[in-house]
């Protein structure tokens, strides 16, 4: 079965200048052997060869990359869509820039009101620039998404931050920090409080119809649910119809997986269409049966279809994959007894 290339997230770089206490990348100090600008090109080339259709440049932080511009410019110019994602700590230099590009859309990082965001992101004064730079890109008419990253640590201020961004043309992306890089486990959701994140989900889409404030659980929230049924999923799609690309060339399935594990290849070393079409590439993913269900999935008369949720999330809490727990129809089931 050829699977075809929808997506690629890349992490242009590991330079960064938040600390941020939920970053499974560790983020701070660029690698050593990061893709320089010629090799950055060539990638975007064989991206477009592959009829790749969104590419999405993060980091670390994507604009302390000198060359970002001529990366994203190129990818446009090859017909891709091109989305970025950014702390929005010194977004306000490149405004101009970001006008001209016309991205899809710019994702800013905000965790929460001033003092949460400050606390989780490691400095002070970065809530006020995340803030700015969301001003500055809807003052553009750049379409912004709103990424929150939920734990512990924030997970009461979801209705306060809702009220903050409510009805200013921003989406909200709400993720699940979990358990590798700079996150540590006691921090994370208990599958009661994670629930609740997809109740308030589901009443903001109910309430507001998807129009003053879309809001949307990343690829973590949902499954089976019965508060999100119209919540399509049949399965990860790392290395299926998406990729994830580390700085120094690596390819994974998923970057959220911790970006230096799970290394098909790299492009320094191999054609990218090699990496991505070889027989035995993401074969955690790409040969997936039921056999393969871990115990939390296994009896679960959607197995087949879900193959065990986020393998992100699987893997950072059982260390298997298609084995995740944080599943709202498990949940309901065994935990709520809906």
């Amino acid at each position: 079965m050829l699977h075809s290339l929808e997506c690629a997230i890349w992490e242009t770089t590991l330079k960064c200048n938040l600390n941020c206490s939920h970053c499974g990348s560790s983020a701070g100090i660029a690698r050593d052997d990061e893709l320089d600008t010629d090799e950055c090109l060539s990638l975007c080339e064989q991206l477009a060869d592959m009829k790749c259709d969104n590419i999405a440049l993060m980091g670390g932080e994507l604009f302390l990359r000198d060359d970002w511009y001529d990366i994203s410019r190129c990818i446009k110019d090859l017909g891709m869509k091109l989305s970025l994602v950014s702390n929005g700590q010194i977004i306000d230099r490149y405004i101009d820039e970001l006008a001209t590009l016309k991205p899809t859309v710019v994702g800013i990082s905000l965790d929460g009101l001033r003092k949460t965001h400050e606390i989780i992101r490691g400095k002070t004064g970065s809530f006020n620039k995340a803030i700015k730079a969301i001003n500055l890109l809807r003052k553009e008419k750049i379409q912004t998404t709103v990424i929150t990253t939920v734990s512990k640590l924030n997970f009461k201020e979801l209705p306060q931050l809702k009220d903050l961004i409510f009805n200013k043309g921003i989406n909200w992306q709400i993720q699940l920090a979990t358990p590798f890089g700079n996150f540590t486990e006691d921090q994370m959701l208990s599958y009661e409080e994670f629930y609740a994140v997809g109740l308030l989900i589901a009443a903001l889409r109910a309430k507001h119809h998807f129009h003053n404030m879309p809001v949307v659980g990343a690829h973590c929230m949902g499954y089976h649910s019965t508060i999100m049924p119209n919540f399509k999923w049949n399965g990860c799609t790392a290395g299926r119809s998406s990729m994830g690309i580390t700085s120094n060339g690596g390819i994974v399935g998923c970057l959220a997986m911790g970006n230096n594990r799970f290394i098909e290849g790299n492009v320094r070393n191999q054609t990218l269409k090699s990496i991505w079409y070889g027989k035995d590439s993401f074969s955690y993913n790409r040969k997936f049966s039921t056999a393969k269900l871990g115990s939390f999935c296994a009896k679960c008369r959607f197995g087949s279809n879900c193959k065990g949720g986020c393998n992100s999330v699987s893997f950072a809490t059982t260390e298997k994959f298609h084995n995740d727990p944080f599943c709202f129809y498990r949940i309901e089931k065994e935990i709520l007894k809906k």
